[in-house]
C-alpha cells in the first residue's frame, strides 16, 4: 500500500493539538480591518478550535498528523 499524501493547503492552514483537536486561524482577518470594531479585531487574535464535523474533514486531509 503506498503512502498517503498530506494536502499542502491543509498543512499550511491547520494545526492538530496534542489532544487531537484541529486549530485554525479566524476568518475575516486578512484585510479591511479599518471597518471592523476593536472588539472584533481582539477576538480574532490567535487560533480557535474547529467544530467537530469540520475536524473530521480536515483530519482526512492530514493522514499522519493525528
Amino acid at each position: 500500500m503506498p503512502k498517503l499524501k498530506t494536502k499542502s493547503s491543509a498543512k499550511k492552514r491547520f494545526k492538530i493539538s496534542g489532544t487531537g483537536k484541529v486549530l485554525s486561524g479566524p476568518a475575516g482577518k486578512r484585510h479591511g480591518m479599518i471597518k471592523r470594531t476593536k472588539k472584533q479585531i481582539r477576538q480574532k487574535r490567535g487560533m480557535s478550535v474547529m467544530a467537530e464535523p469540520d475536524q473530521r474533514i480536515v483530519k482526512s486531509y492530514m493522514p499522519y498528523d493525528r
